[in-house]
């Protein structure tokens, strides 16, 4: 037999992009629950809305699995004594158990014997054990929590009701003050509270009472909508994820409405009435055809379609007064020299221990000129450049930006525009952000990709040096994501400069003007291993195996555009059959060379005709794969160092390698290094793993 179980968590409106994540957390939680009360389940479904989170699981069954199994003790020879009697070993196995004596007995396992037990325990009613999930309620966690009333329990908001049935029976618990029941809440202003019958009635009779607590279906609503706004009115409404995952989790009943501006606020930039209308009034904007943004606006109500119109008024009246403040910066800032908004920045502090804006203006001026020379820039480029780090943060001063942070560099680039600055510098302002979030754009200009790296390059090293690594979870300056972004601009650009060439020129600039808190040493290590932690994701998603990433990874993790075609050459062939000898071949090589005490090879000391052809076969494809290596074809330097297998195994067929003469030996070790040396540092083969 079987019932539905319903639980449901009623409270004051949730922050939205706090709901989804407190709705997966019950399910998984209730989920492991039942799981580990071995009560088997159906189909769980969730629910979610400003002011509840639910989880609906079916076929809940009425009885725990019941236990039955065999428990192995200690060995029968000290579990027994000479007269056959339990021993303490053998009673306390069985005390342990909750079993008694005349539950134990002896069984023969590969060729010993062990005292076992059979232990029963019958399943208990899932109804007695379901009040423990008041557990579950008050153990979740939220990114901010909050205390009322004179309880201790700290909760994303205060619980106003508990719906929680099993089948038609309420499951008896009380959480800060609230008594569990069968009667859940409807619409704030539209409906009504209303008790269920049965937890399948849930979603209907929510419904009924304008609320629809299905994610799924509140986006579906919202879609069409706009989707039949679009037909009638002959719009283009573009639809940003993120803004209709939020208004989503903002409304119980979304009811779709659109709203006019004045045609004057259009000669506002583009992105100004986008995000304004984005950020502050959570509204979508709206194009014709050709992608041009019109004067109207759609928005979502969370209620009915009464009073549409007084609604729309009223939006429109409050978008008016932040479209008009909108103009106003827009208007001031165009009367702001941008050499007066960088005099601006040294005042504004970038961090305590490392100076204001400008004097990070001043460090990235040096790495980005730095890095230009080592990524061969041309003069032009370099100049420009130069002119794009100077001015690089002067909009962080302008009112548009402190109302809009979001801005920062698409405004920069305006305003130099209509300050008369070259197209490329402008640009630059607004690339050397990017990317600003995973999947978002790289730069494009040289100008901007190097400006772009010297910034994120600053401000990782920066923090590194004053002890502020992330740990955990923790990284408050977004420094995994910057280093991420330096990663991808160098694969994308493929700009041949390692990051151990970056780390010492950010190093060497704060060294230079005493930043630098901590030993050099320790940071440049520590920062080789953030940095490896981003390429071996970079590779991951690049759906490359574990084991090819180690190997390349541990060869050399300094050069981006590398590594990451070293893993290419190396997953074309990892499934090829002769690979695995190969792999094989240099192994034995690499484990005999660790013995090594030199890699000075001495031709005269060779004995052997197959020590004579490693040596030359050796050189001669040294030779030729150095040049590939400075061609950047690693698939075919790959090919080519694997023609050093049959030449390998000849050797080890034939030449003894620990000989007596020390002379020899050392000379053959010395070989066998050399070649170890040139060859793993293309991947450490070693790592490679066969099935």
């Amino acid at each position: 037999m079987s019932r539905t179980l319903l639980l449901e968590i009623g409270t004051e409106e949730m922050p939205a992009r706090f709901v989804a994540g407190a709705c997966e957390q019950l399910k998984e939680k209730v989920e492991k629950w039942l799981n580990h009360n071995r009560i088997s389940y159906g189909e769980v479904k969730s629910f979610e809305t400003p002011r509840r989170f639910a989880v609906m699981i079916k076929d809940v069954n009425e009885q725990q699995e019941d236990i039955n199994e065999e428990l192995r003790g200690p060995a029968k020879k000290i579990a027994m004594d000479e007269n056959g009697e339990w021993t303490k070993a053998a009673l306390g196995f069985a005390r342990g158990k909750g079993l008694t004596p005349n539950d134990l007995y002896v069984k023969e396992v590969g060729g010993a014997e062990y005292v076992f037990a059979r232990r029963h325990q019958a399943g208990q009613p899932t109804a007695e054990l379901l009040p423990q999930l008041a557990e579950i309620i008050t153990g979740l966690s939220f990114p901010k929590n909050m205390r009322w009333g004179a309880y201790d329990l700290r909760f994303v908001r205060p619980i106003r009701w508990i719906v929680a049935m099993f089948g038609s029976d309420v499951i008896p618990m009380v959480i800060a003050g609230i008594r569990s029941s069968n009667e859940t809440q409807g619409h704030r202003f539209l409906g009504q509270a209303v008790k269920l019958e049965k937890p399948e009635d849930y979603a209907s009779a929510l419904a009924e009472q304008y609320v629809l607590a299905d994610p799924e279906e509140r986006k579906q609503r919202i879609l069409s909508q706009i989707k039949a706004l679009e037909s009638e009115k002959g719009w283009n409404v573009p639809i940003d994820e993120g803004l209709l995952d939020e208004v989503i989790h903002l409304v119980e009943y979304p009811t779709v409405l659109s709203g006019s501006f004045e045609k004057e606020f259009l000669e506002i930039p583009q992105e100004v009435l986008v995000t304004s209308m984005r950020e502050h009034q959570r509204y979508f904007p709206v194009q014709n055809d050709k992608g041009e943004l019109l004067p109207h606006f759609v928005t979502v109500r969370n209620g009915d379609e009464r009073a549409l119109e007084t609604v729309a008024r009223g939006n429109e009246k409050v978008l008016r007064a932040r479209l008009s403040d909108a103009r106003f910066f827009y208007q001031e800032d165009q009367k702001l020299k941008i050499e007066d908004a960088v005099v601006r920045l040294e005042s504004v502090v970038f961090h305590e221990e490392l100076g204001t804006i400008g004097d990070k203006i001043r460090r990235i001026q040096e790495a980005s000129d730095e890095i230009a020379t080592k990524v061969e820039l041309s003069a032009v480029e370099k100049e420009k450049l130069a002119r794009a780090a100077a001015i690089s943060k002067f909009d962080l001063v302008t009112q548009m930006v402190y109302e809009f942070p979001e801005l920062q560099g698409i405004m920069g680039e305006r305003y130099a525009r209509l300050a008369g600055e070259d197209a490329i510098v402008a640009r630059a302002i607004f690339e050397h952000y990017l990317p600003r979030f995973a999947g978002d754009s790289l730069p494009t200009t040289n100008e901007g990709a190097v400006l772009s790296i010297a910034d994120k390059l600053d401000t990782i090293v920066g923090c590194f040096a004053i002890g502020i690594v992330p740990t955990g979870s923790q990284d408050p300056y977004a420094l995994r994501r910057q280093a991420a972004g330096i990663v991808q601009i160098l694969l994308d650009k493929e700009l041949h400069i390692s990051l151990e060439e970056l780390f010492d020129i950010a190093l060497s600039i704060l060294d230079g003007k005493s930043l630098l808190k901590r030993d050099k040493e320790e940071i440049k290590q520590d920062l080789r291993e953030f940095f490896a932690l981003r390429l071996k994701n970079l590779l991951q998603e690049q759906h490359v195996r574990y084991d090819v990433i180690d190997a390349v990874l541990s060869a050399d993790s300094t050069r981006v555009t590398d590594v990451v075609e070293r893993a290419e050459a190396l997953m074309a062939q990892v499934d090829e059959e002769e690979f695995k000898g190969i792999v094989e071949s240099f192994n034995r090589v690499n484990n005999l060379a660790q013995k090594a005490e030199t890699k000075e090879v001495n031709p005269d000391l060779f004995e052997t005709r197959e020590e004579r052809e490693l040596w030359t076969a050796f050189q001669t494809i040294k030779h030729e794969a150095e040049a590939l290596l400075d061609a950047r074809k690693f698939d075919k330097v790959l090919s080519r160092i694997g023609e050093l297998k049959a030449v390998i195994d000849a050797f080890f067929d034939h030449v003894m390698v620990m000989v007596e003469d020390e002379k020899i030996k050392t000379n053959r070790l010395a070989l066998l290094a050399s070649i170890a040396t040139f060859v793993f540092a293309f991947a450490d083969f070693s790592k490679i793993v066969f099935a």
